[in-house]
Formats: C-alpha cells, structure tokens, sequence
C-alpha cells in the first residue's frame, strides 16, 4: 500500500433460509467497482460471506490480516425493513431459534460470556446517518442488529477495532430492506437498487473521508 493510499473493504452476505436473494452481493460489486475520480487512489475490495458462523470466524481475521483495511463497511439484508438501517452498536447475543446456512448447532445465547452486553461502532455512525438522509432515502438510526449473523459480523468487527485500532481503524454496519431485484419491479413502493447503491456511495465516501482526517501511521 504506498502511503497515503486507502484502503477498504466492503462485505456482504449471500443468500440465506428465507433470503433466496440478497441484494448485499449486487451492492458490494457496484460499490467495490464503481468508476470515480475520487476513488482512483482508494483501494476497494468486495467480499460476500456465506451465511455461517464459521465463515465469519474463519473469514474475517483472514481478510483483516491480508488486506489490512482503513475503512471496514459491511451490508446486511434485514428482510421485515422497508427502509436503511444504519447501526449504531452490536449486541451480546446469539439466535438458538434460526440455524445459520451451515445448519451449525449454537449451543449459547451469547457470544461472549466475559464480554459488555453491547459494543458500540463509534460517533461516526450519526454522520453517516445525516448523509445517507442527504441523498433522500429514508435511512433511520438502530440499536438492534438483530440475534442473526449481522450482529454476529458487527460484534466481531468492533471487537477487532477494539483490540488494535490501528489494524482496523473504523468499521460500520448498514441494513439494507430487499429491495427489487431488477428494473421491471421498481414501480412498487420502496426503495430502489439505485437509491440503496447511491446512498451507499455516500456513505462510503463519509467513510474514506473521516479515515483520511483521522489516520495514524501503520507500524
């Protein structure tokens, strides 16, 4: 990475029981790949998860370690929202009703028995609030990730910021409702792919933004 240059990764989910389709994917490839003058020194990299615990556990650390991000933004499905989550912690819990796509036995309600009931991203999420609302979707503030593999994401990810900033600066989760999955159904009511993908541009560059202001040299 030559000095000065940012980088980022942008992560997703695929599809999971009950989900056939998750627009998390499509979000990420226009993300990671979308052709800006202010993003030709930002290095992106798109990532999807499959829908495990283990994936998550396996996965994360691997990518942190390789790619070594500034900027962590990760997107989630939340099928019963009609709008744009923005959260703004993770709790310390886990879903015994839901299997995850692996069909993995869990076996505790919480993730981490020594750990707080919650973890916060951070002050940064109530500006990328106020920006996603700039771009006039309906985008609301959360303090409930759910029980599911979104929070399960979000925990790990703000437990990695907190053990050593510098390896993971920032880091921020966005739910997303299912939106259509092509143009032919884009007259319901709702958002659109193209209001969620320019929302989350913007969102992005806050990021790129505040991890540019914010920098400390990497050892």
């Amino acid at each position: 990475m030559t000095a000065g240059r940012i980088r980022v990764l942008i992560t997703g989910f695929g599809a999971f029981p009950g989900a056939p389709y998750n627009p998390t994917q499509r979000l990420v490839e226009r993300l990671a790949r979308l052709p800006r003058p202010a993003l030709a020194s930002v290095e992106r990299i798109g990532h999807v998860f499959p829908v495990t615990y283990e994936a998550v556990d396996t996965q994360l650390p691997a990518l942190l370690a390789r790619h070594a991000p500034d900027v962590l933004l990760m997107c989630g499905l939340a099928t019963r929202t009609p709008y744009v989550r923005v959260e703004t912690r993770a709790r310390n819990t886990i879903t015994q009703l839901w299997p995850d796509a692996g069909h993995a036995a869990v076996l505790s309600r919480t993730i981490d028995p020594t750990a707080p009931a919650t973890r916060r991203f951070g002050g940064h999420t109530r500006h990328l609030l106020q920006t996603a609302k700039a771009t006039g979707i309906d985008a609301r503030s959360s303090i409930n990730a759910g029980a599911y593999l979104c929070n399960y994401l979000s925990w790990r990810a703000i437990e990695a910021v907190q053990h050593d900033p510098r390896a993971l600066p920032l880091a921020a989760f966005l739910h997303v409702p299912l939106v259509p999955r092509d143009a032919a159904h884009t007259r319901k009511p709702g958002v659109t792919f193209e209001q969620l993908a320019d929302a989350g541009e913007t969102m992005l560059m806050t990021l790129i933004q505040r991890a540019r202001a914010t920098r400390a040299p990497r050892i």
